[in-house]
């Protein structure tokens, strides 16, 4: 067992939780506030580095113009951010249905309704963000939004707060490299800043769950358990970029999105930004059959 496995295992429940609403309460922010949200955008700065676009090495990617690949950037990172806010609406839903079953007094109820107000945040502040750089909030595919809504009827345990872990973590990698980039938006760094630090807290519960629940599943759980966060993977990562995003830089939204899905370098960008989440859900023992061919498909995880 991992370090990491002994440390979320070691840890008992309800100081964890204590600790994470005493960093709340010190540490949080309002983006309300701290986001100067009539500040001008920078001209001529990007919204997302080039190596992260979905199309960068391709030959569409070559045919771009320097201001074509800025706008393409913007209209991902608002896809991407639109995409945030669906899946934490459903995330809410989820975290809701666990405390509606448990006791309100403890404080592991007490740090999920915390962290349902710190998605409210995070998903307000990701929509202001999308109108004010003036891009669409394309959101995932009619077909996943409307499967989305099966996830907190089906979702239970060690899935459940995996398939938190795989859409935060992913996350938070992009943005930890965006934000440190000064040539990246200083709108879109300081969102990625807000988000990754209270995200932190929330890495640490969801965690700290999935290794609580591979510890009480029953054997006959497992399979279900496996399918269920490698469906979720295969939809997180194939619904990030929405394909009508390259229609803005005038790109065939269809071809345009195939030819992405082939690129080697968007394919790496996915396994990269999932690395770390990965060798931990690997460890915990959900990566497995029969899930493989979702794994593989959401090219979190080599072929």
């Amino acid at each position: 067992m991992s370090r990491a496995l002994r440390v979320a295992e070691g840890s008992d429940r309800e100081k964890t939780a204590e600790r994470l609403l005493n960093s709340s309460a010190d540490k949080f922010y309002d983006p309300e506030v701290d986001i100067d949200w009539a500040a001008p955008l920078k001209q001529g700065m990007r919204y997302a580095l080039d190596h992260r676009i979905s199309l960068y090495g391709t030959e569409l990617w070559d045919q771009l113009t320097p201001e074509q690949r800025i706008e393409l950037g913007k209209h991902e990172v608002a896809s991407v951010a639109s995409n945030g806010i669906w899946f934490e609406v459903l995330l809410m839903q989820m975290l809701l249905k666990e405390v509606y079953r448990i006791d309100p007094t403890t404080r592991h109820a007490q740090y999920a309704l915390t962290e349902i107000a710190d998605e409210c945040r995070h998903s307000t502040m990701f929509a202001r963000a999308i109108e004010r750089v003036g891009a669409p909030a394309y959101g995932p595919p009619p077909i996943l939004r409307q499967l989305g809504k099966l996830l907190p009827v089906i979702g239970y345990g060690p899935a459940l707060y995996g398939s938190i872990l795989i859409a935060e973590e992913i996350l938070d990698r992009i943005q930890r490299e965006s934000m440190a980039d000064e040539n990246i938006q200083p709108l879109v760094r300081m969102v990625n800043r807000i988000h990754v630090l209270e995200e932190a807290r929330h890495v640490t519960f969801a965690r700290q769950e999935v290794v609580r629940g591979m510890k009480n599943l029953r054997k006959w759980e497992l399979p279900y358990q496996r399918f269920l966060i490698a469906i979720v993977a295969f939809a997180i990562t194939r619904s990030l970029i929405n394909p009508r995003v390259y229609k803005a830089v005038g790109l065939d939204p269809k071809h345009a999105a195939q030819v992405a899905l082939r690129n080697p370098h968007h394919q790496e960008t996915l396994r990269w930004s999932g690395e770390r989440i990965m060798k931990f859900l690997d460890e915990a023992g959900l990566v497995g059959a029969p899930g493989m061919r979702w794994w593989k498909a959401s090219f979190l995880v080599s072929r």
